[in-house]
Parts: structure tokens; C-alpha cells; sequence
């Protein structure tokens, strides 16, 4: 079996605003502030000498291509994406944006915020949009039951809450 794999879909261009300025921000460090110092740290490592056995220099040269990697993935992502910006005229329904509180089979509560791609945090609860749970949950009101694909196997979810505002 080869390692050949079909492309990822593209991931919902749909952010919250707190998120695009999140990636401009991350942007304008990345180029303007780290960028330049590890510039300046590799011209530092190639000025000892033999190169081929200069670690600093090995490092600082895969860091500047790690930094140039996520400064051209954010130019990209950042022509792409579509600020979500207004909430939706029916609020009773799950939509981007919207914090959901649902219950498994076992009575526990979990609340999930459905965000864009590249505002995930799990810790934070935040979901993406392309999410099974997300797409489950789009367009489904307080009452409603949701089937989900898991690894563990399907689980069903009823959904408690949906609201547009944090707590």
C-alpha cells in the first residue's frame, strides 16, 4: 500500500472576528518581531564558519523555513476567509457562532462554541464548523436529539442550550 493520499477537503472559510484579528495579529509577529531575530541569529551561526557541522546554524535555518511556512499559510488563509460578524435573525437554531450545550446518554453536560477551522481550542471548547458534532448540531433547536459519529461509535446527544453570548 503506497503513502499516496487524496487531498484534504478546504476547510469552511466561515471565522469570527475575534479570530481573523486573532491571525493578524500572530501575522504581524511572526514577520515583523520573530522573524527578524532569527534572521539576524542565522546570520550570527553561518559567520562561525564550517556549516556543515554547525548545529545553531542547522537549527536557526529549519526555523526561519518553519516561520516562512506559517507567514505564507496565513497570506493565503487570511485572502480567503469571511468574517462572521452578525448573528443569525433566528437564534433558537444552532448556527456559527453559537454556544451549544448538549447531554449525552449518560446525563453529561458538555457546551460547545461552533467556530471556524482555525480557531479551535479544545480547551476552550470551541469546535470547528466541518466538525461532525458541528454538523450535527447546524440547524437544530433547544429539545432536538443529534446522532454523532465517534470512535467510540455513534452517540446520541440532545441538545439543552443554544445561545449567541457568552456566560
Amino acid at each position: 500500500m503506497g503513502r499516496w493520499r487524496p487531498p484534504r477537503e478546504p476547510s469552511s472559510p466561515h471565522i469570527t472576528p475575534q479570530g481573523a484579528a486573532a491571525l493578524k495579529e500572530e501575522l504581524q509577529f511572526l514577520w515583523r518581531k520573530l522573524r527578524p531575530e532569527v534572521v539576524k541569529a542565522l546570520a550570527a551561526a553561518a559567520a562561525e564558519g564550517d556549516r556543515s557541522e554547525n548545529a545553531e546554524y542547522t537549527y536557526r535555518k529549519k526555523q526561519l523555513g518553519e516561520i516562512d511556512r506559517r507567514v505564507r499559510y496565513l497570506t493565503k488563509r487570511l485572502e480567503v476567509i469571511k468574517v462572521v460578524d452578525r448573528l443569525p435573525e433566528d437564534q433558537s437554531q444552532a448556527r456559527f457562532g453559537a454556544w451549544v450545550t448538549v447531554m449525552d446518554a449518560d446525563d453529561h453536560e458538555k457546551t460547545y462554541r461552533i467556530v471556524g477551522a482555525d480557531e479551535i481550542s479544545a480547551d476552550q471548547g470551541w469546535i470547528s464548523i466541518d466538525s461532525p458534532m458541528a454538523r450535527a448540531l447546524l440547524g437544530k433547536h433547544e429539545g432536538d436529539t443529534i446522532r454523532v459519529s465517534l470512535p467510540s461509535g455513534d452517540g446520541l446527544f440532545e441538545v439543552i442550550e443554544i445561545r449567541y453570548t457568552k456566560t
